[in-house]
């Protein structure tokens, strides 16, 4: 099993006192870069689940939502009609270009092996912190949808609601390096962001 890498990149290690004056610069250039906003690759039975993906961009679109993430979706394109290693091959310049993979956990998800599961799998080969998101509304691990491969790796389970998703966008890749199996939020996270 692999840790999740860090959500940001940057890397203040090289700050000692002789580099003291090149704070006020790392400050003014680097900080808003560092805390930008996530890209998040969604992962999801693009033939079932594909209205719940579709609420999600919505809740990022709508800006009466405390939901934000950019889409890697929204990075290449992947058609259909291409062959299944050229597909592949976009959505893997996808999951190299995201902070985040979030998993749509439907009926049938943990069936999936073409394209799901090899997404997690990569997903894990990268360290991507992983959001599983149960489309039922369920607030734990829920074993009848969940993939093995999700169960046996660091990730937090979620229910589906824009609230949830966005607070664990910002606190699981802080924290999924410490665990290496399957997670979720215990009732009083949810109470402390209103659900």
């Amino acid at each position: 099993m692999r840790s999740c890498k860090k959500l940001f990149r940057i890397n203040f290690n090289f700050l000692n006192i002789e580099n003291v004056k090149i704070i006020p610069i790392l400050v003014e250039h680097l900080l808003p870069v560092y805390f930008m906003t996530p890209t998040c690759y969604i992962c999801f039975d693009g033939d079932k689940d594909i209205h719940h993906y579709r609420l999600m961009t919505a809740w990022n679109e709508n800006p009466r939502f405390n939901f934000n993430f950019k889409n890697a979706h929204d990075l290449s394109q992947a058609r259909d009609t291409s062959s299944e290693d050229t597909i592949k091959r976009s959505l893997r310049f996808r999951l190299n270009s995201s902070d985040i993979l979030i998993v749509l956990l439907g009926e049938s998800t943990k069936n999936l092996f073409k394209f799901v599961r090899w997404e997690i799998e990569v997903a894990i080969e990268l360290g991507l912190p992983i959001i599983a998101v149960n489309l039922n509304g369920l607030r734990t691990i829920d074993s009848n949808r969940c993939p093995a491969i999700l169960r046996d790796n660091s990730s937090i389970h979620v229910s589906y609601n824009s609230a949830i998703i966005n607070f664990a966008i910002s606190d699981w890749p802080k924290q999924c390096n410490n665990y290496n199996s399957a997670r979720y939020y215990f009732e009083s996270v949810y109470k402390s962001i209103g659900l």
